[in-house]
């Protein structure tokens, strides 16, 4: 009997949800785009991409997609999110408030590090090198969260000056920037190991 690689879920509600997927296929695994709850059907992972978090959470209304969304990650699903995909977890937004989901233990302000001119590729302070594998790591900001406010369950991986930018929370991997866009990314493979724990 030949093993199948797990499946992740990919929101592809908004945002540029398809070098997620090219990201995840250079590395073998397969991706279904998430539209509808239905969709989540099966999933061994799940990746909230970036995107504008307020139309994403305005095209989930009605659908049931965000308390499923909900479900799923309280459940222990892996998850991986960037940028938006960050704010939509954030257990608070800030500058300005709006509505999560509110199932990561951290504050995080929208634009915290400027609009869409102030886009920047940062190196990035590793914090803990043996969870990441990596003892360095590229940091690609546009219109990027800034993490006020870490919960006590929640591991810091790497920093931009003092600031959080890469952190895990049980199976939930989030970072404010955009790994899915560095080539041989850390943190991408990172997301791929704790997929394959699963297994």
């Amino acid at each position: 009997m030949v093993e199948r690689s797990p499946v992740v879920g990919l929101l592809a509600l908004q945002g540029d949800f398809d070098a997620h997927r090219k990201a995840l296929a250079e590395r073998g695994v397969e991706s279904v785009e998430v539209r509808v709850p239905s969709d989540l059907d099966g999933v061994a992972g799940l990746v909230l991409p970036g995107g504008e978090s307020t139309t994403i959470l305005k095209l989930m209304e009605g659908t049931g997609l965000d308390s499923r969304l909900v479900d799923l990650v309280r459940a222990g699903l892996p998850v991986l999110a960037t940028c938006a995909g960050v704010i939509l977890l954030a257990r608070e937004v800030r500058h300005p408030a709006q509505r999560s989901l509110a199932v990561l233990d951290i504050l995080v302000e929208r634009n915290g590090y400027g609009r869409q001119i102030d886009s920047a590729v940062v190196d990035l302070e590793v914090a803990d090198p043996a969870g990441l594998g990596s003892a360095t790591l590229e940091g690609v900001f546009i219109r990027a969260p800034r993490v006020t406010e870490v919960g006590e369950g929640v591991r810091v991986l790497a920093k931009r000056g003092g600031d959080p930018v890469l952190l895990q929370q049980e199976k939930v991997l989030a970072a404010t920037f955009h790994p899915e866009l560095t080539d041989g990314s850390p943190v991408v493979d990172l997301f791929v190991r704790i997929l394959s724990a699963l297994g």
